[in-house]
């Protein structure tokens, strides 16, 4: 576990989780940090929880006889969210201090008794509510719901001008003791940059309307350290994340940026001949290019690339007169998540039969994805120099929308 000092009388306390599936779902290849955050007025909160620690309560006892904080002290335990990532310590916390009240919204705390069976000391706030912990530090609850639960609320201390923000402008990659923007060089930067819109895409995305909401009521806000449940925290430059966000929010519908996505799959080589020649063609437009075969490429990989790209090629056999599965069920994926508004192009191989496009008509508007498709171009068996021309105009074609859009 990682113990560091944000600002005056505020304490980060991480711990990283690997080896995983997130939510039981979503590849962390790198990790993610739990955060959680410890702010000591005259009396003391913590900031959501950690769960998932080793020797708990023996480690917690430890750590804050390591800040000087009496057990007994820590009078508010605020839960900004009741995902249990956040709040399954809570049981541990009371063989330490029984006495503890607990600070959420109303629909956490309903939440807090499905999950916990957990009912006494509560004390609901909405955004006209204030927190004194004494020394300065008042607390100011912001009501954001829906990201990425109904019940989230972000608690602002006023003193230091830190935003605790849980799942809002978190990002998945693990924690150091150096895990604050200022401590850190561009290459990192940019590697929680591309962490950030992995967990963006996989976790919030679908929440986007509600995260555009969110950043609006922050936006009146002093804030001068945003300090996130996942990720690092940014108290350099805390408008980068903020902003960063409302740009990912602002993909949902598009256009992003200047990329494209091929998602494909193969059963006998026919349909991978032609997308080994599409990714000579768009090689040679010199577009940013991400490429990913079903079912081998996870599920949080493909949303973190097509959340950002603004083209979409689709390229796979006629299987029984549908889609390939893998890429039908990623498909069906990306539509829950709402990636809306893309250029795209399908091709791809058949046998006796195809059938494809009108599965996957049918997914397109089951979840009103609204995708602009050239004309598809599919081959019976491999694909015939003819095929080959027809693919590579098509996506030229793909690539200059995709290009206009990106730039107007």
């Amino acid at each position: 576990m990682n113990v560091t000092n944000v600002t005056n009388d505020i304490y980060q306390l991480s711990v990283n989780v690997e080896d995983i599936l997130f939510e039981g779902l979503w590849e962390i290849p790198n990790g993610v940090s739990l955060n959680s955050y410890i702010i000591k007025g005259e009396k003391t909160a913590i900031v959501d929880g950690v769960c998932g620690w080793d020797g708990v309560p023996e480690s917690l006892f430890a750590l804050l006889d390591k800040l000087n904080i009496a057990p007994e002290s820590i009078e508010y335990l605020i839960i900004n969210h009741m995902e249990p990532d956040h709040s399954g310590w809570i049981e541990d916390f009371k063989k330490i201090n029984s006495n503890f009240k607990v600070v959420c919204s109303k629909k956490s705390a309903e939440l807090l008794e499905a999950f916990y069976g957990h009912t006494e000391n509560i004390i609901h706030v909405t955004d006209k509510d204030t927190l004194d912990l004494g020394k300065g530090h008042i607390l100011k609850f912001v009501e954001i719901p829906n990201v990425h639960w109904p019940d989230t609320i972000a608690t602002f201390d006023t003193l230091t001008g830190t935003l605790f923000s849980c799942d809002a402008f978190g990002s998945f990659g693990r924690a150091t003791s150096s895990n604050y923007d200022d401590m850190l060089s561009k290459e990192e930067i940019d590697f929680y940059e591309k962490e950030a819109v992995r967990y963006y895409s996989n976790i919030v995305a679908a929440f986007s309307m509600p995260v555009k909401k969110a950043i609006q009521k922050c936006s009146d806000l002093p804030i001068k350290i945003v300090a996130p449940g996942h990720g690092i925290v940014w108290r350099k430059n805390p408008n980068k994340i903020i902003e960063d966000y409302s740009r990912y929010a602002s993909y949902q519908k598009g256009p992003a940026q200047e990329e494209i996505t091929i998602i494909w799959g193969s059963m006998y080589g026919m349909t991978e001949k032609a997308v080994q020649h599409a990714i000579d063609v768009l090689e040679k437009e010199k577009i940013k290019v991400h490429v990913h075969r079903v079912p081998e490429t996870s599920w949080g990989t493909i949303l973190a690339s097509a959340w950002t790209s603004t083209g979409i090629i689709l390229a796979m056999p006629t299987y029984e007169y549908k889609m390939f599965p893998p890429l039908a069920a990623v498909l069906e994926e990306l539509g829950k998540k709402k990636v809306q508004n893309r250029k795209a192009f399908r091709f791809g191989s058949y046998g006796w039969s195809g059938g494809a496009q009108k599965e996957l008509d049918e997914i397109i508007s089951k979840y009103c994805m609204n995708w602009d498709f050239l004309e598809p171009v599919e081959f019976k068996g491999r694909p015939e120099p003819k095929d080959l021309e027809l693919i590579t105009e098509k996506l030229r074609t793909l690539v200059g929308e995709v290009r206009e859009l990106t730039n107007e």
